[in-house]
């Protein structure tokens, strides 16, 4: 799972954005215990949800012609310059050209082969989150794409992500982490579409996953606070209890609580 250990290929940031910032500030509130604080002057609609002090994940302001609310997940990249021409020769696209951003340095949104958007951050005076892998935090990514293959000859080419066949009972899993990394380094996986009918009806896209303690609290809560269950609390062999959700303004994520080690 994730950790603080940002290397590059892996994640190091997670933004929602939102037309209601402030109702998303009191869902995620709520629902994780998150403080919604504005990252300060020159940052235009942007926030920062900070868990204990330490910054989790962040939200923006957008406006319908941006696109539908959605989570970013952001990838560590040493030249966001390069990924996006990368990103371009695999037959991707630019959605944000890269921008130097104070403090957090060069960032850009790219959008994959299949129009899946993420994002990449060549880390400034910030190096990525102050806390991912703990109960309350990003803990997993998963790409829900048409191709397997096909996504993950581009991430390879643009951020230089392996995948990797896991045994589960029941199937295997395509795992992905950073080139050069042992296994303990992965972070998410890559998911047909096809083989999911929940997320085959709604299309590709990435999904962060939540650390928290009680997935079925977490789910029943999200319902009070006007969200939506989109696969209720789940046992999956080896890998914990999850959920997947939506908040009340559409944006999908999902919720794991962690099994045991073995």
């Amino acid at each position: 799972m994730l950790t603080t250990r940002f290397v590059n290929g892996a994640p190091n940031w997670l933004d929602v954005g939102t037309p209601d910032v402030e109702g998303a500030a009191s869902f995620y509130g709520g629902l994780f215990g998150w403080e919604f604080r504005p990252a300060g002057p020159g940052s235009g609609n942007y926030g920062l949800f900070r868990l204990d002090g330490r910054t989790v994940a962040g939200a923006v302001r957008i406006r319908p012609e941006q696109g539908p609310p959605a989570w970013t997940v952001y990838f560590r990249t040493p030249d966001a310059g390069a990924a996006a021409e990368a990103a371009r020769k695999a037959h991707g696209s630019v959605l944000v050209p890269p921008a130097d951003v104070a403090g957090p340095g060069h960032v850009a949104v790219l959008a994959d082969r299949a129009g899946v958007p993420f994002g990449v951050r060549q880390p400034g005076r910030v190096e990525g989150l102050d806390l991912a892998g703990a109960t309350g935090s990003l803990c997993w990514a998963e790409l829900y794409t048409p191709d397997v293959a096909a996504a993950a000859a581009f991430y390879h080419s643009v951020l230089g992500l392996e995948t990797s066949a896991v045994s589960f009972p029941g199937g295997t899993y395509t795992g992905v982490g950073p080139a050069g990394e042992d296994e303990d380094a992965m972070f998410g996986g890559v998911v047909a579409l096809g083989d999911d009918p929940l997320e085959s009806k709604d299309g590709a896209y990435w999904l962060p996953y939540v650390a928290v303690a009680d997935a079925d609290a977490v789910t029943a809560r999200a319902e009070e606070l006007g969200g939506t269950v989109r696969l209720p609390a789940t046992d999956v062999p080896g890998v914990g209890r999850i959920a997947r959700l939506g908040d009340p303004y559409g944006a999908r994520f999902a919720v794991l609580t962690p099994s045991p080690p073995a």
